[in-house]
């Protein structure tokens, strides 16, 4: 499966986040669609197969770790790598996210070259979806 054939959901109440996240996958070959809170994704994922999710944890209705505990538990989404994205990186935080079923856990700010290079690492076929770990990029 080619980079271009991959459809990818990025959920994030800012707009800003959400436009990053998806002209960076976007410019990558992803097809995206996207939802402006776990709510939304909700409604949004029964609709259409995903072979990537991009989610923020800290949203207005539903967080984004009640997100992933949802696509595990689901049917449909069971499987389908998920990337957290937060601006929290403490230790608990992302333990929290990976014990719920995240694939990859990614501290922002971040640089894009950093999101595509894990989303095709979790997506890669026969890709182990065990937990990854991204540091955030250093302010100079």
């Amino acid at each position: 499966m080619t980079v271009s054939s991959l459809r990818a959901l990025v959920v994030d109440d800012s707009a800003t986040i959400r436009n990053f996240v998806t002209a960076t996958l976007e410019h990558a070959g992803y097809e995206v669609m996207t939802a402006k809170s776990g709510l939304e994704a909700l409604k949004v994922l029964p609709s259409a197969s995903f072979h990537l999710i991009v989610t923020d944890v800290n949203m207005p209705d539903i967080n984004g770790l009640d997100l992933v505990r949802y696509v595990r538990n689901s049917g449909t989404h069971k499987s389908t790598p998920l990337i957290i994205i937060s601006t929290d990186g403490r230790e608990r935080d992302r333990d929290r996210g990976m014990a719920l079923g995240a694939s990859a856990y990614l501290v922002k700010p971040f640089l894009p070259e950093t999101l595509i290079e894990l989303a095709k690492k979790v997506t890669a076929p026969g890709a182990n979806v065990a937990p990854q770990m991204a540091a955030p990029v250093k302010k100079s």
